[in-house]
């Protein structure tokens, strides 16, 4: 049998039909990556005109009526520079409403991710009903706002369950009108939002800690760390991403807030709970002054716009470090 001789390297690469020439780069996968690349942009093109037409454009239109005197009604309307927002920086009511905006927000964000982290912490155990549980926790976060503003209207009230509550306990002492003290209005506010997201800040740390190495953790329960150094050693850090996110969505939410401000006191009494997005919907819709409840919208989401980015920023750079 007689045996071929092997092909010199060189005389390979000249038979092979898919060997580049000496000096010359292979365009292939490029313009492969080129086409793939315009054939991305048609499928984006439609949504991007959409968002442009139907959210960026009309948002753009109705900013600039903040520079107007319009009333919402009038055909006509007249260009006033800043007038509105000088305004708004001379009205008291204004200033209160942005302080106790701010009080409700970072309120809000604190209590409701510290409840959510202590009830995922809870469920992400072994216990039987952790399952059970979950469920119930977040049910209140699909309940619609205004339905639940409604139910805890009914609750706060003098003649409501609470107070019939602390009535029956021995407690009558501390029995109030829960909603008609300025005091405590607020505060019954923040309540109702806690109670009803502080199982949606859950799911998301708890979305967190499922993805935790269990081995880490049993080899910190045969070092002998406590439940507190395991927490704050080992789950904590893991937890950034869900942090970050869930204050995010809190902040946002808390310095928005209108549904359960709005049901439940309807900014009283006195103006004691009256935030921007009650003012601004007030000066819209009820004085007519619609220019000046724009021009209160776009301060609301310039504050919205800054204190959601640097609170982002801030904990980015820790999750770096």
């Amino acid at each position: 049998m007689t045996t071929l001789p092997a092909a010199a390297p060189a005389e390979l690469a000249q038979r092979s039909p898919t060997a580049p020439e000496p000096g010359r780069r292979s365009t292939g996968r490029r313009s492969g990556l080129h086409r793939g690349t315009s054939k991305l942009w048609i499928f984006l093109i439609p949504a991007a005109a959409f968002y442009v037409f139907i959210v960026l454009w009309p948002s753009i239109q109705g900013a600039g009526l903040a520079f107007t005197d319009w009333d919402g009604i009038s055909p006509t309307r007249a260009f006033v520079g800043i007038d509105n927002f000088i305004q708004l920086a001379n009205d008291p009511k204004a200033a209160g409403a942005i302080g106790r905006t701010l009080v409700i927000a970072f309120t809000i964000t604190i209590v409701q991710n510290a409840v959510g982290l202590l009830l995922a912490l809870g469920v992400n155990s072994r216990i039987k009903s952790r399952n059970l549980l979950r469920v119930l926790l977040f049910a209140p976060a699909i309940i619609t706002p205004v339905a639940t503003a409604y139910l805890w209207q009914n609750l706060f009230s003098p003649n409501g369950a609470i107070n019939a509550l602390l009535e029956g306990v021995g407690l009558g002492a501390l029995t109030q009108n829960w909603l008609g003290d300025g005091e405590v209005a607020i505060w019954a506010i923040c309540l109702v939002v806690i109670w009803q997201f502080a199982g949606y800040s859950m799911v998301i740390f708890l979305a967190n800690m499922q993805g935790i190495s269990t081995e880490v953790i049993e080899a910190s329960y045969v070092d002998g760390a406590g439940p507190f150094r395991r927490f704050w050693s080992i789950i904590r850090p893991e937890l950034a991403p869900s942090i970050t996110i869930n204050l995010m969505l809190s902040i946002i939410g808390g310095l928005k807030l209108f549904d359960q401000v709005w049901v439940m006191t309807g900014g009283g009494p006195g103006g004691s709970t009256e935030t921007m997005s009650t003012l601004l919907y007030k000066n819209a819709f009820q004085f007519g002054d619609f220019s000046y409840g724009i021009a209160i919208a776009l301060v609301l989401t310039v504050l919205v716009a800054i204190l959601s980015s640097g609170q982002y920023f801030v904990l980015s750079r820790q999750n770096k470090d």
